[in-house]
């Protein structure tokens, strides 16, 4: 699946002269923990978050930790803009992580992970046209059909023998799998419980598998 099949096209955003208030108020009013800020011409300037916010001076913090020595005088300049500037640009992340509408989901999710975020604007020749979430990621799993198997035991047999090649960590162990009536017999020396369960895993992803039966003491049909 691609960005464009789940992203949100109702794009709630700010300005950067909005109130950091204001940003807030916007995203308990739409229940998102973040949006993007957009100036005048229509152009991505950033995001602004909860993270952005978590340290504001109304929620006590960050005072005690400007006060000590371990921040240089830049770290503690930028806390202290971060805590109490009034102003969205001030307060806001620059230079965001962004995608296009034909981006995979599946790239959408590294990105996610790497750079530790919840959102990603998605932008159309230089203009953002919608975001994606983490909700939006959830949502794709919810709806995601599964892979069509032809019926038989025999179609089922090879399906689940090409799960356990595809990054499974099962790739040249000694293994053979047998099916009958759709109950999946999973032979071979596996010796790690985490291998087990990936064959397992792989073999109950396949449709027409009513049940997996495993068969690990080295022994083959």
């Amino acid at each position: 699946m691609l960005v464009k099949d789940v992203m949100t096209t109702k794009l709630v955003g700010v300005s950067p002269d909005n109130s950091v208030r204001r940003a807030a108020e916007i995203m308990l009013a739409n229940q998102v923990s973040g949006v993007p800020v957009i100036d005048d011409a229509g152009r991505l300037i950033g995001i602004i978050s909860e993270g952005d916010l978590l340290r504001r001076t109304e929620l006590g913090g960050p005072a005690a930790e400007l006060g000590t020595s371990a921040l240089t005088a830049e770290e503690k300049a930028t806390a202290y803009v971060k805590s109490n500037a009034w102003k969205v640009a001030d307060v806001m992340s620059r230079d965001p992580i962004v995608v296009d509408e034909d981006t995979s989901l599946g790239q959408v999710s590294a990105l996610m992970q790497k750079h530790r975020i919840k959102r990603i604007p998605v932008m159309r020749d230089g203009v953002p046209i919608g975001i994606i979430s983490r909700a939006d990621l959830l949502k794709a799993i919810v709806t995601a059909d599964h892979d069509e198997t032809a019926p038989g035991d025999e179609a089922i047999r090879r399906s689940i023998a090409i799960r356990l090649s595809e990054n499974t960590g099962l790739l040249g162990k000694d293994m053979a799998v047998t099916v009958t009536d759709g109950v999946a017999h999973l032979w071979g020396s596996i010796d790690t419980e985490e291998c087990k369960k990936a064959a397992r895993v792989a073999a109950e992803s396949v449709r027409g598998v009513t049940r997996v039966v495993e068969h690990f003491s080295g022994d083959r049909p």
